[in-house]
């Protein structure tokens, strides 16, 4: 087990629909520390599949008063470790998992009269219930709208557990489904979750005016969607939170296959000095390696990370001296890079020294 991960006993894996199941840990009364949780925040699995070092992120699904530490985990097609839970996993299972992570959130305010807005697709739905749960129980006075698209009720994720929390806060929660492959009453709640359909949402539900923040999580597309109608309506950029957990087709082609293409600014050898837990360790990068965290695992150097790919936001850390190029980056928003977070999994030196910081997080 490194540093940088916990093995946890599984305690259940409940059936949720025929493509998702919910997983639940029991974590021991020393760690409990370690994974108390913000809502909106995620774990990183980390299982040995085949031969393969797999780790993926799975968003915590359970509000911050549950008492369990829960993930929701929908199979995606081609995807080793979402299909391996799903088939094999069972109770009393060990699975190695890193502390959560994440800030898509916004800090509770228990005297607050505020007015949110979820905006789900899919499996996109675990982080924004985790969220929608903690601020009914937290801010007595606030409300919460959830827009929440999928095929059909069928293939709808907690959809017991989101009517108990209608049927508890029913001046409070506002729910409106929206299916695509499956006929309402309504044509509001017929189609596809995109700019259109949530610009009528905005007009005659919840007026984008009184929007004190908006949590958008789903496929890649529909999140560029939701934020686009967001914006159009007026709803200020600094209310609006994306979790992004894919990235567009093309891209996502390229996953996997690392095709490393050196830039003219790029340096050609660099001192990279990684700092973590307080310790310091200097490492050598030279321009044909693919990125930073490549050079510091090849190096032997134990550093949090799980998408490599620029959307989970997990080897995110703080440039302290030097400069970088960023391949893609689909985790960090425009205040985190200007204070220099950057990810290393997509960082490429420009400069002959480099200091990443992973204390600063």
């Amino acid at each position: 087990m490194s540093a940088l991960f916990h093995n946890l006993r599984v305690r259940s894996v409940e059936p949720d629909t025929q493509e998702a199941v919910i997983v639940s840990f029991e974590v021991p009364e020393h760690l409990q520390p370690v994974f108390g949780f913000t809502q909106g925040q995620y774990l990183t699995l980390r299982k040995d599949i085949d031969g393969q070092d797999l780790r993926r992120s799975y968003s915590i699904c359970a509000g911050v008063d549950d008492g369990e530490l829960r993930v929701g985990v929908r199979k995606v097609r081609g995807g080793v470790f979402s299909n391996w839970i799903n088939e094999y996993l069972k109770p009393g299972d060990t699975l190695s998992v890193m502390a959560p992570q994440g800030r898509f959130f916004v800090p509770i305010e228990r005297e607050s009269r505020r007015r949110f807005l979820g905006i789900a697709g899919g499996s996109g739905i675990t982080p924004i219930l985790s969220i929608m749960k903690t601020v009914l129980a937290r801010e007595p006075h606030s409300r919460f709208t959830l827009v929440y698209g999928n095929r059909s009720l069928k293939s709808t994720m907690f959809k017991e557990e989101i009517e108990d929390l209608k049927d508890r806060y029913m001046t409070r929660l506002v729910l409106h489904h929206v299916f695509s492959d499956e006929h309402t009453e309504a044509p509001l709640n017929m189609g596809l979750v995109n700019r259109e359909k949530l610009g009528e949402f905005l007009q005659t539900v919840v007026p984008a005016g009184s929007i004190d923040h908006a949590f958008v999580c789903g496929p890649f597309q529909m999140n560029d969607e939701a934020e686009a109608a967001l914006l159009a309506a007026g709803v200020p950029e600094g209310r609006i939170h994306i979790e992004r957990f894919g990235i567009a087709a093309p891209q996502a082609a390229q996953v996997g296959a690392v095709v490393h293409k050196a830039h003219a600014e790029d340096a050609e050898r660099a001192k990279v000095v990684i700092i973590r837990d307080g310790l310091q360790r200097e490492i050598s990068f030279s321009r044909d390696q693919p990125s930073i965290l490549d050079a510091a695992s090849a190096a032997g150097l134990e550093v949090p990370f799980s998408c490599t790919s620029g959307v989970c936001g997990t080897c995110r850390a703080r440039l302290v001296e030097g400069q970088v190029r960023m391949e893609r980056n689909f985790a960090l928003d425009k205040k985190e890079v200007a204070a220099g977070f950057v990810l290393a999994c997509q960082s490429h030196p420009t400069t002959e020294r480099v200091v990443l910081s992973f204390d600063e997080r």
